[in-house]
């Protein structure tokens, strides 16, 4: 039970994480008839890669609480089925296991900006070296939203011998010292919750200044490393035209709108509710700027419904965690399949034949939600 808590849960009394797919209902597609649509495809390019389909791993850490093989099983699957693959931070496997074990699959990685700076430009360095096609910036998180089912199951650190394995190198800095101990902040015991444990290593004066520093360090990384053409930064956590357009003008080569799966701000919107607005702000400055999403998405018709509001792609979390759980790297492979399957259903009864047919004129606002 405390395990499942962990991974289903929300913070506060869980507004957003249960609004996360009340919203969704909200929105009704519109079926198009006598459309030819022989020879549909799912297959999109994002960022330069040819992706099978437009559903992703979101960065989301700790996979190894519920299957050994952990995000090294995650990333084989996604490249198995030709689908990106974000890394966590806060992943059980590091940087350069998963790039070992999924050399071939289009891996992201996902940070946070630290107190100590340099431990975020070194993994970000570390990941530019493995071969990391981009970097998500997590901006969301300058504290972690109270779980008070965490708290509740007593789940206040990772369970042995499980560890943050990108924090391993930088013990030391990221130690708390008290005059009766040293230890790591993200296996300190101190909080009933074991995310506002790690949330202590988080820099809550971080301003958009720092995207522009992150930019530098990325493209210093690749200078140094002789990686070809230009990493992309993606911004995480969005949920405002206001902050859409900021990262924007700070040099954000995309932007993703998402509520961390509801486990932040709660009594927030849902990502899905965010959306236009967002699609609006950016694309009236950059068309075609490229909007991810995650935040409640739970079936192939989901997916197309943020599609038609102007999505370019969406990430899973909370299934991913589930299929692997349950059957590992081919659980997550055959989750992937079945939202294929569903999404090229739903594209099909609405008339599209590619990812670029899907549009707003697909999808409507119930009158009476």
């Amino acid at each position: 039970k405390p395990l499942y808590e962990y991974l289903a849960s929300g913070s506060d009394a869980e507004e957003t994480l249960h609004e996360n797919r009340i919203a969704f209902s909200r929105y009704a597609l519109r079926p198009f008839a006598l459309r030819s649509v022989s020879g549909l495809s799912t297959a999109l390019s994002l960022f330069g890669r040819n992706l099978s389909i437009p559903v992703f791993a979101s960065p989301a850490g700790v996979h190894r609480l519920v299957n050994d093989k952990g995000e090294c099983a995650t990333a084989r699957a996604c490249g198995a089925v030709g689908t990106m693959f974000g890394l966590s931070q806060h992943a059980t496997c590091s940087i350069e296991e998963v790039a070992r074990v999924a050399p071939g699959t289009c891996r992201w990685f996902q940070c946070y900006i630290l107190k100590e700076r340099s431990v975020t430009a070194s993994l970000v360095r570390r990941a530019v070296k493995a071969g990391y096609s981009g970097i998500f910036l997590t901006v969301d998180s300058v504290k972690f939203g109270r779980r008070e089912a965490d708290a509740r199951n007593g789940f206040n650190a990772l369970p042995p011998p499980l560890t943050l394995s990108n924090y391993e190198d930088y013990a030391k800095e990221l130690s708390l010292t008290t005059d009766q101990q040293s230890s790591k902040a993200w296996e300190r015991k101190k909080h009933a919750a074991w995310d506002q444990n790690t949330e202590t290593i988080f820099d809550q004066d971080a301003s958009w200044d720092d995207i522009t520093w992150l930019r530098t360090v990325i493209d210093a990384a690749t200078k140094d490393y002789h990686v070809q053409g230009r990493i992309p930064l993606v911004i995480k956590g969005i949920m405002t035209a206001e902050d859409a357009i900021k990262a924007v003008d700070f040099g954000a080569d995309g932007i993703m709108v998402s509520n961390h799966g509801g486990r932040q701000l709660d009594s927030c919107l849902a990502s899905i509710d965010a959306l236009p607005e967002v699609v609006a702000a950016v694309r009236s400055k950059r068309p075609g700027f490229p909007v991810l999403l995650d935040s409640g998405i739970r079936r192939g018709t989901d997916v197309v419904k943020a599609l038609a509001l102007g999505a370019t792609a969406v990430g899973v979390g909370k299934p991913l965690f589930y299929s692997l759980a349950t059957g590992g790297e081919l659980g997550v492979s055959a989750m992937f399949h079945i939202f294929k399957e569903e999404i090229e259903t739903a594209m099909a009864l609405c008339g599209c034949r590619t990812i670029a047919d899907v549009s707003g004129k697909m999808v409507q606002r119930r009158s009476h939600l």
